[in-house]
């Protein structure tokens, strides 16, 4: 609602508001797959009503959970920020700024879109409605805050932080919004212990599969391959991203970086490009890999929900693609974008 409320008086708000309330959904859940499923779920039907191509639902869902992956606190980055030994809370503000610039891309196409398609726009909305639905954001939108400013002054760690949310999230259910029984808490206790045992396995296998390819050279080899782009680092990243891209098409975010990160992140520490850079980067790959056609598993949860085949939904994706691209290329080239906040805040020289 609050998301609607800001954007949605403009031509195609309904579209731009999508990726708003991705922008502050993201930072509230951190899973990519719980942010498709969640904002489909609320969204998609909306944008149908409202004379939305099933396509175009779908596709706008699907670039916006994209991009939302760069919003912290990702799953994601905590996990980069543990197998890249890399500042954590520095990973999370070098996700702000590029994130911010993804979904500007976004809404620029969508813009476009509405005024050649005649997508709707709502009634421009009053301060009072404004103030109602900021004041209902609050108890979520608090989430994200909490986290970023406990891990920049040392308040907590990475775990204390998702033990402090988890908390949260219950007393919220429970007793602000009171839509949660005893018996579906026991469900989501199983769920969520079955999601950490999954991740904390992913984390071992990551750090011996990172000890055997520095046994068996395989950094050294791939970084003979990849010797023609040391001068050139932005093509280094350029190539990267491609190799995520289709590992996270194929195997989904956490086990593309288990199978990459510990070949690829030694080689762009020798070649000078910053790690917090280096993470955000892989971060926004991930994140559209996770969304391409033909077999994304993000994408096929988008589309579901609109209830599109692949072949309609990528006639209609394909803007929208190249503008999370477009974003991918201006986070590669501009390293600003990701480092001014980590270095603003003293986390990074």
């Amino acid at each position: 609602n609050l998301a609607r409320g800001l954007v949605g008086w403009v031509r195609g708000g309904l579209g731009m508001s999508v990726v708003l309330a991705e922008y502050f959904f993201s930072g509230i859940s951190g899973s990519t797959i719980a942010d498709v499923s969640a904002i489909g779920s609320m969204l998609t039907p909306p944008m149908l009503r409202a004379g939305y191509r099933p396509g175009h639902a779908a596709s706008l869902v699907a670039s916006a959970t994209a991009m939302g992956i760069l919003v912290p606190p990702a799953i994601f980055m905590i996990v980069l920020g543990q197998i890249m030994d890399t500042s954590v809370v520095a990973i999370f503000l070098g996700g702000f700024i590029p994130a911010a610039v993804t979904a500007a891309c976004l809404m620029a196409v969508i813009f476009f879109q509405a005024h050649r398609l005649g997508w709707p726009k709502d009634e421009r909305p009053s301060w009072a409605s404004l103030g109602v639905a900021f004041r209902a954001s609050l108890v979520p939108l608090v989430v994200p805050v909490v986290i970023v400013l406990g891990f920049f002054f040392g308040v907590f760690t990475a775990t204390e932080a998702g033990a402090l949310v988890a908390a949260y999230a219950v007393a919220a259910a429970v007793f602000y919004y009171k839509n949660v029984t005893v018996r579906e808490m026991w469900t989501l206790l199983h769920e969520t212990a079955l999601l950490t045992a999954a991740v904390i396995f992913l984390l071992a296998v990551a750090s011996i599969y990172q000890f055997l390819m520095g046994m068996l050279g395989v950094p050294a080899l791939l970084g003979e391959i990849l010797r023609p782009l040391y001068s050139t680092p932005w093509l280094f990243l350029v190539a990267v991203s491609v190799l995520v891209m289709l590992f996270g098409m194929v195997l989904e975010g956490l086990p593309a970086a288990v199978v990459l990160i510990p070949v690829v992140f030694p080689i762009s520490k020798q070649i000078g490009i910053h790690p917090v850079h280096f993470a955000t980067v892989l971060t926004a790959a991930v994140g559209i890999g996770l969304f391409l056609p033909p077999i994304g598993v993000g994408l096929l949860m988008a589309l579901r929900f609109a209830d599109v085949s692949i072949g309609r939904h990528f006639r209609a994706y394909w803007p929208y693609l190249i503008s999370l691209l477009v974003g991918l290329l201006l986070l590669i080239l501009f390293p600003e974008l990701t480092l001014f906040l980590p270095r603003r805040a003293g986390l990074v020289r």
